[in-house]
């Protein structure tokens, strides 16, 4: 710590302040502190330091990359404040290196496929997010971005047949190889998943570069591969896609990428495919289903389906989350996925909306009446523009009242990016449906902003681990310790925080038992049920009463 004067100078300074920086303490007096702490490198924190020496705010703290005197830099927590005789100022510095290397570390394990060391799916889509919009700005180059998405044929068999230490050996050669064929620096390999991966080629030259990345990776995984004494083919089977980054999205650009590796594996496999727009536009269309969401709701084309949410310690159904499918008069039974995403965009997210939480209420009253003894509570979606575009406290309180469902029986789930985000109106609204008695979930936890600090001041009563974290506690003979460390500390953060925890993508019994024992509250999974219709709900319900 040192005590600075209203002009920034040192005028005294701790022993352990000199030691912080290398120098001698009385050499740190008369120096400026903004000198010491480096803050005119960062116009912010420049800014907030000025406005406390003139008195208009009481303390400013910052972060700053600071140079130790033999040369090796450290990152301090820096708080200037005013001292108690308001005729100086106190600076302190705290050395908080460890702890970032910490964070570094724990973003690492978080972003990163255990079985590979490939970036995974979530820092792919981050990635891929931020060359589209280097891609879209950036004069100085191409301007174009190209993908090559592949699955491999013929590895579930190796899997199911030979086991799961063979087939990770066999992805991590697959990543290999796939990663001495992308150029280093302009290339992103990831693993997304099962045996997907993707190759991010940025500043793509032309389609071109692109098809010859795709004929090498071809080319590279028909070689045989020498797993544990084991010769061992595969082939892979590949879209491409190559545009302009400027108008492209990321949901466009993965899903062109995923018709044309469906068109690849429908030619036969074992090849590559380029994305064709006229072939595409023989498919399902985003448009044909855009333009035909509002009328649907009308129509009432849609259902709902219900997943239990199970007791892990007890395995107790204890709730249901509704999940909407839409019963398409010509393209048969679309999940969620195919049409959510443009209800959002045109705005009939909020006549859907309406309708699912009205049909999920009811449904809900109905067991509620039938089966008093063990209620169930009802866990419903919502999309951060249904409380933007509509008064979603007045939806919720006018069903409720219309079904005479109990609040305590509703819960409503916001993605984590929507509810860490929320300001102003949304959060007011949450704040509202809370005082009224309905419970919120963040749903998807882990995948967004993981704002932990955030949470103590949101009305949230639920934290939805994403399956990606459950992923780890999959394989029997590799567990990942590192997702076992990170869902324990996100449980027992939660639960001190007065949080109730759910995993999600629970699909064994071995999964359950482990997170179960380190504290998750309730799970949800195909281990238990798959999503089904409400008459097939009663049945799983004990038949004694549940304290």
């Amino acid at each position: 710590m040192a005590v600075i004067d209203r002009e920034g100078n040192v005028l005294d300074a701790n022993p352990a302040l000199g030691a912080l920086l290398g120098a001698d303490p009385a050499q740190l007096a008369a120096r400026g502190a903004a000198a010491l702490a480096e803050l005119r490198e960062d116009a912010r924190a420049w800014n907030d330091y000025r406005e406390v020496l003139l008195g208009h705010r009481e303390r400013m703290t910052c972060t700053r990359r600071l140079h130790h005197s033999d040369g090796h830099a450290l990152w301090a927590e820096i708080t200037v404040e005013q001292a108690p005789d308001s005729c100086s100022l106190l600076l302190s510095m705290a050395d908080i290196s460890d702890r970032r290397d910490l964070q570094g570390r724990l973003r690492h394990l978080q972003m990163h496929d255990p079985v590979t060391r490939l970036p995974n799916r979530n820092l792919f889509f981050e990635r891929l997010a931020a060359a589209l919009e280097a891609g879209a700005y950036d004069r100085a180059g191409t301007g174009r971005i190209g993908l090559c998405y592949l699955d491999l044929d013929g590895f579930k068999a190796i899997n199911d047949t030979l086991g799961h230490r063979v087939g990770d050996r066999l992805l991590r050669a697959v990543a290999q190889r796939l990663t001495e064929c992308a150029a280093p620096g302009d290339h992103l390999v990831a693993r997304l998943g099962g045996d997907e991966f993707a190759l991010l080629v940025r500043e793509s030259s032309g389609t071109e570069q692109v098809c010859e990345l795709a004929r090498s990776v071809l080319a590279a995984l028909q070689r045989p591969f020498d797993v544990g004494g084991q010769r061992l083919s595969v082939s892979a089977s590949i879209g491409v896609v190559e545009r302009p980054a400027a108008g492209t999205h990321t949901t466009w650009l993965m899903q062109a990428a995923d018709t044309t590796l469906y068109w690849a594996k429908e030619d036969g496999k074992a090849r590559w495919t380029l994305f064709d727009p006229e072939r595409n536009a023989h498919r399902m269309t985003r448009q044909a289903l855009s333009s035909t969401l509002r009328p649907a709701v009308e129509r009432e084309e849609f259902v709902l389906d219900y997943q239990p949410l199970v007791g892990l310690v007890d395995g107790v159904v204890r709730g249901v989350e509704a999940l909407v499918r839409w019963d398409h008069p010509q393209f048969g039974r679309l999940s969620p996925n195919r049409f959510v995403s443009l209800a959002e965009e045109n705005g009939a997210i909020v006549p859907l909306g309406r309708w699912v939480l009205r049909t999920a209420c009811r449904q809900a009253r109905a067991w509620q009446q039938a089966h008093p003894r063990h209620p169930l509570v009802v866990s419903v979606n919502v999309a951060v523009r249904q409380v933007w575009d509509s008064d979603l406290v007045a939806d919720v309180g006018t069903i409720l009242a219309e079904t005479g469902l109990p609040p305590r029986l509703l819960q409503l789930e916001l993605t984590e990016s929507a509810v860490m985000g929320s300001a102003g109106r949304p959060l007011q609204a949450l704040q509202q449906l809370s005082d009224m008695g309905v419970a919120i979930a963040i749903d998807d936890f882990g995948t967004g902003y993981s704002n932990l600090a955030y949470l103590s001041r949101l009305p949230v009563s639920t934290l939805k681990l994403d399956g990606s974290f459950v992923q780890g506690f999959r394989a029997e003979e590799h567990p990942n310790p590192a997702d076992e460390t990170i869902v324990r500390a996100l449980v027992e953060l939660a639960h001190r925080l007065g949080l109730t925890v759910v995993a999600e993508c629970v699909e064994s019994a071995e999964q359950a038992e482990r997170l179960g024992r380190i504290g998750c509250d309730t799970g949800q999974g195909w281990f238990y049920s798959r999503p089904v219709p409400p008459d097939r709900i009663p049945p799983m319900l004990p038949a004694c009463p549940v304290s």
